[in-house]
């Protein structure tokens, strides 16, 4: 072969090389990181449960989703570059869900617990904590020693319920009974039922504010804990994108924004966690 014929070869040869390399290179930087379904489709689903405000719920007028962790869920996606499809699960079902990959991620008034870490990885986004309330004026949350007590089983309450009357209501310890979540707790409470209930300290002012001089705080939140998005272990690439979603809201005010929007202002963060720890 001649020079020339050998020279127009090898730049042929490495024409196609590039050629075939350019698709790949270009997927790499247009996917900002996420996992290719979701890069491909542009669309983040996320499962939540709406029966939490002001986190989530159904707009009484509109039957339309709303709440902090919606409007959060959609600013999340907006920096992503991404639709938000939010699917609405049961409770039981979310881990699960997101585990086998029928959604992509929860995002729910979820709390970050050591035992939900063995399957999820959580990231952290709002201080959270139990608080007893009721319709009835209690001063001190001793007074509740004997007392019926109410919270969603769905969630870590009733055992808190539990830990906090062992250690403060010696002999008389409070009988707790599991609801069929937060609302269910509230109308046994208004029906007369419960003596008090327990929710998460976020959601307090905003109940306390629908039903003026109904819902009667009490105390201080006994536990400390952060609400938490929830990712399936397979694959930590949408984890890692929503953290830095998350972290560009904190720093462009968005974040403060909304909490102040829905009254939670007393409940932000300074630090984004992962199961737990500061990242």
């Amino acid at each position: 072969m001649s020079r020339p014929i050998l020279l127009l070869a090898c730049l042929a040869v490495a024409a196609t090389a590039c050629t075939a390399k350019a698709p790949e290179n270009l997927e790499a930087a247009s996917d900002g990181g996420l996992p290719p379904k979701i890069a491909e489709s542009k669309t983040l689903v996320v499962g939540n449960v709406p029966n939490y405000p002001p986190l989530e719920f159904k707009d009484p007028s509109t039957n339309q989703l709303t709440g902090f962790d919606i409007d959060l869920g959609n600013a999340i996606g907006k920096q992503l570059g991404l639709t938000v499809k939010w699917q609405e699960t049961s409770f039981e079902q979310l881990q699960s869900a997101v585990t086998t990959g029928r959604i992509d991620m929860i995002l729910s008034g979820m709390s970050d617990l050591p035992e939900r870490r063995e399957t999820l990885d959580l990231v952290g986004y709002m201080s959270s904590g139990a608080q007893f309330f009721s319709t009835a004026k209690v001063a001190d949350p001793k007074d509740l020693c004997g007392k019926t007590v109410g919270a969603s089983r769905r969630t870590s309450f009733p055992g808190e319920i539990k830990k906090w009357s062992e250690q403060n209501c010696s002999g008389k310890p409070i009988k707790i009974v599991g609801t069929e979540g937060s609302a269910d707790a509230r109308t046994q409470l208004s029906q007369g039922r419960l003596d008090a209930a327990v929710q998460g300290s976020e959601t307090l002012p905003y109940i306390a504010k629908q039903d003026p001089g109904k819902f009667n705080v009490i105390g201080e939140p006994f536990t400390e804990v952060n609400q938490a998005m929830g990712f399936g272990k397979q694959d930590p690439r949408l984890r890692d994108a929503v953290i830095k979603a998350l972290g560009a809201l904190q720093q462009d005010g968005t974040y403060a924004g909304l909490l102040d929007k829905w009254g939670l202002k007393d409940n932000a963060i300074q630090q984004i966690t992962l199961n737990g720890a500061a990242k």
